[in-house]
């Protein structure tokens, strides 16, 4: 490690101190002076020796036994040293909290990191732990406020994502058709979290804005996670119909515009024969949400929204199993019409996920598909998707909920067949 590269480094744990040290110091600016164990120059100074520690280790041989011996020992004598005085200091303020010594001593082992590890862990590391000690009434607030269902499915949410995805199979199946099992679990996720979303947002902003927001985030992930999310309050009673509709058009609304910006970076040629039709069909559902809204009217818009629970695993894993079956139906019919089955690998497959389908298409044009037959079938993915979306609210939504999806889906395919119409006889 050459001098530079040691500067910046010292550097480094000069500002993990201060950044620490300044949200404690801030925290307690109101104590009278000598009468606290650490502040912003302590927590500097912690970070600053945690690094010298570190070039000691370094200098003894690197990552080997007698630098880990020498750090080891360095950690161990500076957590006992501050240990000592945080619990005079509780003692003094009888008082309980350990959190401004675990901050310091965490302080010495980024200060330490910053010298022997990845620079960018450390900065990152650090800013999560201001950030975490900087929101102390808000998360205080927050778990005081939870409730069980609201807990339960928020561990049940992290489990599906850091602990079950992990150790999911991401190479496809033979015996399931070839199916993706990680995709699969993906969907489940998604599934999952755009229902915590929806409630969360409901919950905190309020019944109209929460579930536009809800939808209009949802959106960005899974526009049909959406349609079935609110479907499902919809038919549980969980909510106006028109409300939750409005969500799902805001949702599909979002999905045009993805499917516009995907297809802009993977062929930015094809975006001149289906942008108007994506816009045209954005501006529509948009629209439609604004004219559900209207309708609705503030006041009825918090009356009867309250959601039970965030969502319900069993629901949510078994529509995920439903959309691998239609994903392994779709590839079957792609194998099976050979080049030809493109347009109906698309439709299929856009039931479930418009984004492949826009990748594959736009990066078969204009070799193996030309761009005509690219849109075409991008098109029909996208209108396909619109379609199911008239499907969930009839199945499981119901109706005013699925009249006013049907309404959206409805609209979005008329306007951007014209819009299409005019866009392919312009190219001619």
């Amino acid at each position: 490690m050459d001098f530079e590269e040691f500067v910046t480094r010292y550097a480094l744990a000069l500002g993990i101190g201060l950044l620490i040290g300044l949200e404690r110091g801030w925290r307690q600016r109101d104590n009278a002076p000598g009468s606290r164990t650490a502040g912003i120059r302590t927590f500097a100074i912690s970070a600053l020796l945690g690094a010298v520690v570190a070039s000691l280790g370094h200098a003894a041989g690197g990552m080997t036994v007698a630098g880990g011996i020498i750090i080891g020992l360095g950690f161990a004598a500076y957590s006992v040293v501050m240990m000592t005085f945080f619990v005079e200091e509780n003692r003094a303020e009888k008082s309980f909290s350990a959190t401004t010594a675990v901050a310091a001593i965490l302080t010495f082992a980024l200060g330490a990191y910053s010298i022997v590890g990845d620079i960018r862990l450390a900065a990152a590391l650090t800013v999560a732990t201001a950030a975490t000690l900087a929101l102390r009434e808000p998360l205080h607030g927050w778990v005081k406020n939870i409730t069980w269902p609201e807990l339960r499915s928020g561990l049940v949410l992290l489990a599906m994502t850091f602990v079950v995805l992990p150790i999911v199979p991401d190479d496809p199946v033979e015996a399931l058709g070839g199916v993706n099992p990680r995709q699969v679990w993906l969907i489940a996720i998604t599934l999952a979290g755009i229902s915590f979303v929806g409630y969360a947002a409901v919950k905190y902003f309020g019944a109209e804005r929460g579930l536009l927001f809800a939808g209009a985030a949802g959106g960005l992930a899974s526009s049909t996670a959406v349609t079935v999310t609110n479907a499902r309050h919809a038919a549980a009673g969980e909510g106006l119909p028109r409300l939750l509709a409005a969500g799902v058009a805001l949702a599909n609304a979002v999905m045009f515009v993805r499917t516009g910006v995907i297809v802009a970076v993977a062929n930015a040629p094809l975006l001149w024969l289906i942008g108007p039709t994506l816009a045209v069909a954005a501006v529509t559902a948009v629209g439609v949400a604004g004219m559900a809204i209207y309708r609705q009217g503030p006041d009825q818009a918090n009356d009867r929204v309250n959601f039970r629970n965030p969502f319900e695993l069993r629901s949510v894993v078994a529509f995920a199993l439903f959309l691998g079956a239609v994903i392994v139906l779709s590839q079957a019919l792609g194998d099976w019409f050979g080049a030809t089955g493109a347009i109906i690998g698309a439709v299929t497959l856009g039931l479930t996920d418009v984004d492949a389908v826009s990748i594959a298409m736009a990066r078969l044009a204009p070799q193996t598909l030309n761009n005509r037959e690219a849109a075409w079938a991008i098109i029909a993915a996208v209108a396909s998707n619109t379609v199911s979306k008239a499907a969930i609210g009839a199945v499981i939504g119901r109706g005013r909920f699925a009249a006013e999806v049907l309404l959206m889906a409805l609209g979005c395919i008329i306007t951007g067949a014209a819009a299409l119409w005019v866009t392919f006889a312009w190219h001619q």
